[in-house]
């Protein structure tokens, strides 16, 4: 684990992948190395002492799908999962560190406040619209951007409520929960904010037979996701750190 003010909380097993997106996330947040740590939380288990060493943490995607059944998980999954809900739980508390849950991660926080996440409401892999709710334009990070922009989603599981305790801040028409907040430091968002569309791209060439397309639609879809202008994402990154790293 390498130490920072905040932490990248790696749930992809594909370490080339995870190594990806952890530079994907510090690049659009504009941090070095010393401000983002890193965590691989498939292999090592959340240290006790992270909850207090850290002053915020990043979640990102993952191939598993928190829908599944319990029996069909493995041990690795179950454990991560747990680990993933007490950075959570302490982040809701309000008085610790923050945390932005995205992708897989938002089911983990739905789970644990009690919604219901299921495979009724999954997006295709590629840019898809986000609008803003009337909430989020009072909210820190959400208001100051642009009322309606360009993400990038790629999931085969979904919420259509926003859980208890959360207030809405971002739709759309497929998968309605895209971003919430729950009190102050608590976020989670559908969509992924972090990855540059050249990334993105490099991401689906990882997971082309994973399901999420159809493998001989690959180039198809990466001309899409190419041709997309994703300037909004980022900017929420960069109000992560700016708000909960110090050094930022």
């Amino acid at each position: 684990m390498t130490t920072g003010p905040l932490l990248y909380v790696c749930v992809r097993p594909q370490q080339g992948a995870a190594a990806a997106e952890y530079e994907s996330f510090r690049t659009a947040m504009k941090l070095d190395e010393s401000q983002l740590g890193r965590h691989d939380l498939v292999r090592e288990p959340l240290p006790a002492e992270a909850l207090e060493r850290y002053r915020g943490f990043l979640v990102g995607g993952s191939p598993f799908n928190l829908a599944d059944p319990e029996s069909t998980k493995t041990d690795v999954q179950r454990r991560l999962e747990a680990d993933l809900e007490r950075i959570a739980a302490r982040a809701a508390e309000g008085d610790g560190p923050a945390a932005l849950f995205t992708c897989y991660g938002i089911g983990v926080v739905t789970r644990m406040l009690g919604g219901v996440v299921s495979r009724r409401y999954p997006e295709d892999t590629g840019p898809v619209t986000i609008q803003l709710t009337a909430d989020a334009a009072s909210d820190p990070l959400f208001g100051g951007l642009a009322d309606r922009f360009t993400a990038l989603t790629a999931h085969k599981e979904g919420t259509g409520e926003t859980p208890a305790g959360a207030r809405l801040l971002a739709v759309n028409d497929a998968c309605p929960v895209q971003a919430y907040v729950v009190g102050d430091r608590l976020y989670a968002t559908q969509f992924h904010p972090e990855p540059t569309t050249r990334a993105f791209t490099e991401r689906m060439a990882v997971y082309r037979d994973d399901g999420y397309f159809e493998a001989d639609d690959y180039d198809r879809i990466a001309g899409r996701v190419l041709a997309a202008s994703v300037t909004e994402p980022a900017r929420l990154l960069r109000a992560f750190a700016r708000r909960f790293a110090a050094t930022a």
